[in-house]
């Protein structure tokens, strides 16, 4: 049988190869490998924060006609974060949980205070990239990454330090006097987890961090016991 079309070889990838018999057939083809590419492509990173439809977001049954230039003003940090002794430290958090102006902005920011010996302990934010700005002091601060590896440094007056969005880090404060840090998130509400309540102040049982930590159970039970209520 013989074909009244001429087939011309116009591609190859690995052992496939692609043949047309038409301009038809041939834009088809073209389109279907563009489309293949394309869903190839990652997926653009969901944003943590609502789209807004209008210019900022005003809750429910609000007037617009009301709105001054108090609603996009928050003034919790001029007392501080909030540092009591015997605490060695302290983090006060502007987000759209207390500042609804920030809703569907994508910041929010935070003011932190360390005296000596004062640790913001090993936490993740699951929404949100974290910028930390030293205001005062000098403040050691870590990240770690997927691959585990540890990035240090010792930041001081004015120095900034990005954490990405999700990875575990830590900030403490090795010198002999109070330091003061700003941060700036990239969601208004990045949220926190810290590790040592998550995994030791939750529901867990026992012989699962028993065997994943691979220590005796009397360890789980001191590691415990700051949870307890």
């Amino acid at each position: 049988m013989v074909m009244k079309n001429s087939f011309r070889r116009v591609g190859m990838t690995g052992s496939m190869s692609f043949v047309v018999g038409s301009p038809r057939m041939a834009v088809l083809l073209a389109m279907a490998l563009a489309m293949a590419l394309v869903l190839q492509l990652p997926a653009p990173a969901q944003a943590s924060d609502p789209e807004l439809t209008t210019d900022f977001f005003l809750p429910a049954g609000t007037n617009k006609s009301t709105i001054t230039g108090d609603y996009f003003t928050d003034q919790s940090l001029r007392s501080g974060a909030g540092l009591a002794p015997p605490a060695k430290f302290a983090i006060k958090r502007v987000n759209s949980e207390s500042f609804p102006a920030l809703t569907g902005l994508g910041v929010s920011t935070a003011l932190l205070e360390y005296l000596p010996g004062g640790i913001n302990t090993l936490h993740t934010h699951p929404r949100g990239t974290e910028a930390l700005t030293v205001l005062k002091g000098t403040l050691t601060v870590g990240l770690i990454d997927s691959t585990n590896k540890l990035y240090t440094k010792v930041l001081k007056k004015y120095d900034v330090f990005v954490f990405p969005k999700g990875l575990v880090h830590y900030q403490i404060n090795l010198s002999k006097h109070t330091v003061i840090a700003y941060a700036a998130f990239s969601s208004s509400n990045p949220g926190t987890i810290s590790l040592p309540a998550n995994l030791f102040g939750s529901a867990i049982a026992d012989v699962v961090l028993q065997t994943a930590f691979k220590v005796p159970l009397s360890v789980i039970d001191e590691l415990r016991a700051p949870f307890e209520t």
